[in-house]
């Protein structure tokens, strides 16, 4: 049977957020960000290793105990300067030790809010799927394409509109030779679509927000508490 590896690429500096340390390792609900993620991928069952790839300099990590999270967790240092290139380098550290017909399920280590049942829904909806897929969420509100000027260019119609989530989960060969290929991309399904395929889209909700600016920080605060309160 084939085994199920998560990887979260966490080798970035969060640019857009403006804090003093890379976003991964800002406080929240008592913790670094990332492990809100590693703690729910590392307690899953059906999960069997957790790959935090991370940069070659970081030096946080270190600094924090992640000793509670078990024997899943293994941290590689071979982050590089986009998502894209530390996701590959990550897979080719795989590629030593996992199968090629071997699950990646690639998680942003800025999504905390990630929960057991959206990992279920994922794993079970994909499971005999010759490409694999990821989760996503259809979109609700109208959406506008502006011009230079940030002025209306054209209304895009959302009926068949999904906001891409993760994880996003493939097959270990198919998304490291998609990956070496050479594409400039910012999901690993973007990836898979080049090489002619079409992953499957896994309903998932607002809930598994990716945290990008300051304020998202409070909306993802609430949404952890609000989960250990009807726990």
């Amino acid at each position: 049977m084939p085994r199920h590896i998560a990887l979260v690429p966490a080798a970035g500096c969060g640019s857009r957020f403006g804090a003093q340390m890379p976003k991964q390792y800002l406080p929240l609900a008592g913790a670094p960000l990332i492990r809100h993620a590693l703690a729910t991928l590392c307690a899953h069952a059906r999960i069997d290793r957790v790959v935090v790839v991370l940069a070659p300099d970081d030096l946080y990590w270190r600094g924090f105990d992640w000793s509670a999270l078990g024997p899943k967790l293994m941290p590689v240092h071979c982050g590089g300067a986009s998502r894209a290139v530390s996701v590959r380098n990550g897979l080719s550290e795989l590629a030593g030790w996992a199968r090629a017909d071997d699950w990646v399920l690639v998680h942003d280590a800025a999504r905390p809010c990630l929960s057991a049942g959206m990992l279920d829904a994922l794993i079970d909806t994909l499971a005999g799927d010759e490409v694999g897929g990821l989760l996503a969420m259809r979109v609700a509100d109208t959406l506008k394409r502006a011009d230079a000027g940030d002025r209306v260019e054209a209304t895009v119609p959302r009926d068949a509109m999904w906001q891409a989530q993760t994880p996003q989960m493939f097959r270990l060969a198919t998304l490291l030779d998609a990956l070496e290929r050479g594409a400039d991309v910012t999901d690993e399904a973007s990836a898979i679509e080049a090489l002619g395929l079409r992953p499957k889209l896994v309903a998932a909700c607002m809930g598994n927000l990716k945290v990008t600016w300051p304020e998202d920080m409070k909306l993802a605060e609430l949404i952890l508490s609000t989960r250990e309160a009807g726990a």
